[in-house]
């Protein structure tokens, strides 16, 4: 299996102002050269990264929470119609999460505790105009990809040095931020 890598433009939402002079985008693409097949997903973060607050990587890297009280970035994936979906957060430390929810926002501990293990690699390439976060997950901590595909929430958080957080994704539907509203997740994979 391999697909051709796509690739999405992320907008900050307009209530809560982002650093000047940065673009983000997401390349994702599906891929049979690792161990197992799985997903790669890299983040492109252009402009002046100084403005940002990095998380430096730690020692070993692992499952945390709270992740997103700083710069970090995250995918939502689900099957279409739906209601259960997953949400995975990848720090430039090389921490991560992974949630189930049953429902919005509603997690399913069930579910989590029987999930097949994320254990997402995790690369980062930083210089001063560019933060390129690079992520390979097995497919089998996914949803099936099943001929409807997925449905697709991409995002990010990025924190300024004064501790502002701005918020990015494909889409905003709401007045705030809010990562988890459907409406927001654009695009769709389809199985190939």
């Amino acid at each position: 299996m391999s697909s051709d890598r796509l690739a999405w433009p992320l907008l900050p939402h307009p209530a809560h102002a982002a650093p000047g002079l940065l673009s983000l985008s997401v390349q994702l693409s599906l891929t049979d050269h690792e161990p197992v097949a799985g997903l790669r997903l890299i983040y492109c973060l252009q402009g002046p990264i100084a403005q940002l607050r990095i998380p430096p990587p730690v020692a070993t890297p692992g499952a945390a929470d709270g992740l997103w009280q700083q710069t970090c970035f995250e995918w939502f994936v689900a099957e279409p119609d739906q209601a259960a979906y997953q949400e995975f957060n990848f720090s430039p430390s090389g921490d991560w999460a992974a949630y189930r929810f049953e429902r919005e926002r509603v997690r399913n501990p069930a579910a989590e505790a029987t999930a097949p293990a994320a254990c997402p690699r995790i690369t980062v390439a930083h210089t001063a105009q560019a933060l390129q976060l690079q992520v390979w997950l097995p497919l089998s901590a996914l949803p099936p990809l099943n001929p409807r595909g997925w449905q697709l929430g991409l995002s990010a958080v990025l924190q300024d040095h004064d501790g502002r957080l701005s918020y990015w994704a494909l889409h905003h539907p709401k007045p705030q931020p809010d990562f988890h509203h459907r409406s927001g997740w654009t695009q769709h994979l389809l199985a190939g």
